[in-house]
Formats: structure tokens, C-alpha cells, sequence
């Protein structure tokens, strides 16, 4: 047998790819599909079978990219009604080639149309040796109860306690777990960076699959769940739509500097993905800063929205790779990218902003001086933060600045630093003029020693 897990980092999403005499079925795939067909190319496989646990709502899948480029049938859980062909996975449907059998559990909870997949390996044995839990298990926590839509989060908790002790906890201890998310996704509260463990491990250590009544379960998983971003109704329409074949998507054209200019007074927002110090030393006036080396697409898609038409500005060998990030999550209103970057902007006599610093140390003992602003979620602000801080995360930022002065002299900060270099974008589009970014975050702050209040 065959087997490979992928991991994309940038939206801690894991799939997998498992062959057998020359079949081989994806579960999960990511939009962008060259690397299944690549490996499978390589492996002699033909991708026979593609897989969606649920409708994703962090990410747009390549369950129609990859079934267009092969002629795969698409497999869905039976409540799923997605709009194009696909075959109803019901319990105990099963998919047999070579000498792999995939058998179909219904897991609701997560979603309505949650279901896992077991993995007997006939050459291993004919008891499951995998289980390929989607959303419903994750390493350390179980999936947030709150993206059925048609559901209150009350009832889709008790259809994931169900689905957990009378289907997943049946299994032998010794079946290993294989989620499609990692640490990092806001699909699950407490996921462990580990991508794969035992059912007996997870018995013994998550604390979700702990002993307890229904009645307990419940509240526990609906008590201050994260904020659901915006766009994640969004995604999991699209999947259920079919989303459009990359192929189909308009290409973005190169545009000269005064053109870009002109088309960002007619609406158009520059997303400036440079390194932080790039953008920091020089960026155009009004962009919206996200770097590419933290969950980039994520963060677009909760702060930027689907429906905004978007300027790239990037490192010019990573232009393209920005614009795929961004197809992702379903951001596909990419009008063009800033022709010979940042450079030729300023050649072109355009202005530029800075984006300065700030150590903790010079925040440390005056911090009387700043407008400090906290961009964390709610559960890190309740674990510890700088006193006199004004507590504005992220995700909300721009929907409430109540409290927030644009003429004093502020000070954002976050855990290391990312989300607070796109906070400062977002302040410094909205009139802010005496920004700094708190360089480290919070972690510097606590590894100086300095005091935070709860």
C-alpha cells in the first residue's frame, strides 16, 4: 500500500493520498492539486476516488480540481447535497481497489454531514489499521460545533458526542488517527501540533474523549467557542457549489505604477505580502500588510474578506505565489499586481509610508506614553497582558475602533509579532499616523520579565 499525508502550514490543513495496485483515492485535497498528481504519476497510481470529509469552511478543496483532471468520482457524506455529481457516503459504503478497503462512518457533529473514513490494508491485516477523521477528531480536541448552519451549536455537540462514543471510541485502540487539521485552525480550540496519534493514545490524553455524561459534553464544546471569521460560510458554500477550476479564473495583469495607483483611488487595495521589515521600511500609502510567512491565507480571508478587489504588492519571484495562497481560501478578485514592485513604485516618484518599531524595552516603564493596543484573541488577553493595554483583536479590528485615538502616539502588539503588523496596516489605512509594531509581542514582553495582568 501507498500512503502520504500532506501538510500545508499556512492553513494547517492535512491530506492524504493512498494507493494500491495502481488506484489510488485523495481525502481532503487542497485546491491547488499538481503535487497528488505528481506523486501519483511517479507511484504509477491513477487517482481513482476523491474524498471530502465535510464541507470545509477554512478552505476552498480541490475535490472538483482534482475530479476534472482525472475523472475521479467525488465521495461526500449523504447530507452533504453538494451541486455537482458525487457518490453519497453512507454509512458502511465502501470503496475496494487493489488491496485497500475504505469504509464510509457518518460522523455529524462538526457538521451535519461530518464522516471519517477507516483504512483496512488487506495486506496488513483485515481489521482497520487507519481512521481519516476530518474535523471530528483532531490530536488533542474534537471539531468545533458551530459551522452547521442549519443547526444551533447545542444540537450539532450532542450529534459529535454520539458520533465520537458510538462510532470513533467502538474502534481498537491501535487504529491511528489522521486529521485534516493541525495546531493553528480555528476548526478546533486545542489541537496539538502532532498530525497523527492512536485512538488509545487520544482516549487516554484529549480531553474531549474524557468519561462524562451527554449533559457535560454539551456545554463544555458550546462555552466560549473562537469567533467564526466571516468568510467561513462563504467557503463552505463554495464547496458545496463546486468551486471554479483554477484555469477559470481570471489572470491578474501586471500593472505599472501610476496605473495602480489610479486604480487604488477608484477602490482597489494593495496587499502588500513582503517580509516585515521590507514593508516597515517602505510601502504604499494605504496597503494592507500580511506576510507570507505566517498563515497568510487565513488572515486574508478574515481581515480582507472574498468580495475586495486586491493589488498585489510582493517580491517579484513571489507574486504568483501569493495569488494562489489567496485562491485558497477563495480570494479570487486579484485585478493585477504591482509591475516591478515596490521599486518601481518609488522610481516613479510615488509616496511611500513607513511602518516603524518598537522593543519592548522602550515600551517597558512608559507605557504611559502609548496608546497600547492588544490584537490577541480573548483567550490569550485573559491569560496575561500589559496593563493599561485597550484589547481590539485582530479579526475585529476594523469593525470597532471605539476607544482608539488616531492622533496618539500607539504601540500594537500580539503573542510574536505577525498579527500585529497587520494590525498596524489596518490602523495606519484608517488614519492612525504614529504607529509602532511591538517587535516579539508578548513573548518578548514575558521573556524580559516584565509584568502582565490578568
Amino acid at each position: 500500500m501507498y500512503f502520504q499525508q500532506y501538510y500545508l502550514s499556512c492553513l494547517a490543513q492535512a491530506s492524504y493520498m493512498i494507493g494500491s495496485d495502481g488506484v489510488a483515492a485523495v481525502i481532503d485535497p487542497q485546491r491547488d492539486v499538481d503535487q497528488y498528481l505528481e506523486d501519483a504519476a511517479r507511484e504509477g497510481l491513477k487517482i481513482a476516488h476523491v474524498i471530502e470529509t465535510h464541507l470545509h469552511a477554512d478552505f476552498v478543496s480541490g475535490h472538483r480540481e482534482l475530479a476534472a483532471r482525472t475523472g475521479a468520482q467525488i465521495y461526500m457524506g449523504s447530507a452533504a447535497e453538494p451541486g455537482f455529481p458525487h457518490v453519497p457516503a453512507r454509512d458502511g459504503t465502501e470503496i475496494r481497489f487493489g488491496q485497500v478497503v475504505l469504509r464510509f462512518l457518518e460522523t455529524p457533529g462538526h457538521t451535519p454531514e461530518s464522516i471519517c473514513v477507516l483504512l483496512v490494508d488487506l495486506e496488513h491485516s483485515p481489521e482497520p489499521r487507519m481512521v481519516f477523521t476530518g474535523d471530528t477528531l483532531f490530536i488533542g480536541d474534537v471539531g468545533r460545533p458551530d459551522l452547521g448552519f442549519a443547526h444551533t451549536p447545542q444540537q450539532l455537540a450532542g450529534m459529535l458526542y454520539d458520533s465520537l462514543h458510538q462510532k470513533l471510541l467502538s474502534l481498537p485502540d491501535e487504529v491511528a488517527v489522521y486529521p485534516a487539521h493541525g495546531a493553528g485552525s480555528l476548526c478546533g480550540r486545542n489541537m496539538s501540533s502532532d498530525l497523527t496519534s492512536t485512538l488509545g493514545e487520544q482516549r487516554r490524553s484529549n480531553y474531549a474523549l474524557q468519561p462524562m455524561a451527554r449533559e457535560a459534553f454539551i456545554p463544555m464544546m458550546t462555552t466560549d467557542l473562537p469567533d467564526r471569521p466571516e468568510y467561513f460560510s462563504r467557503d463552505a458554500e463554495l464547496n458545496r457549489a463546486g468551486p471554479a477550476l483554477l484555469e477559470e479564473l481570471p489572470q491578474a495583469s501586471p500593472l505599472a505604477p501610476a496605473e495602480a495607483a489610479e486604480r487604488m483611488g477608484s477602490g482597489v487595495t494593495a496587499l502588500d505580502t513582503r517580509p516585515a521589515a521590507q514593508f516597515g521600511a517602505g510601502h504604499v500609502p494605504g496597503a494592507i500588510h500580511i506576510g507570507l510567512s505566517g498563515q497568510f491565507a487565513s488572515w486574508a480571508g478574515a481581515v480582507i474578506g472574498l468580495d475586495r478587489p486586491l493589488l498585489i504588492v510582493a517580491e517579484q519571484d513571489r507574486v504568483q505565489e501569493s495569488i494562489l495562497r489567496l485562491t485558497r481560501v477563495g480570494i479570487e478578485k486579484v485585478v493585477g499586481y504591482l509591475e516591478g514592485g515596490i521599486e518601481a513604485w518609488e522610481k516613479a516618484g510615488l509616496p511611500l509610508e513607513q511602518l516603524p518599531h518598537l522593543s519592548v524595552q522602550e515600551l517597558s516603564g512608559n507605557t504611559g506614553k502609548w496608546q497600547v493596543v492588544d490584537v490577541r484573541r480573548p483567550a490569550e488577553w485573559q491569560a496575561g497582558h500589559i496593563e493599561g493595554a485597550k484589547h481590539h483583536p485582530l479579526d475585529h479590528l476594523t469593525k470597532s475602533l471605539e476607544g482608539l485615538d488616531t492622533q496618539a502616539p500607539t504601540a500594537v502588539y500580539c503573542k510574536s509579532g505577525y498579527r500585529s503588523r497587520i494590525a498596524c496596516s489596518l490602523l495606519q489605512s484608517r488614519g492612525f499616523r504614529e504607529l509602532y509594531n511591538v517587535v516579539g509581542g508578548m513573548d518578548a514582553w514575558t521573556a524580559s520579565g516584565y509584568p502582565v495582568v490578568r
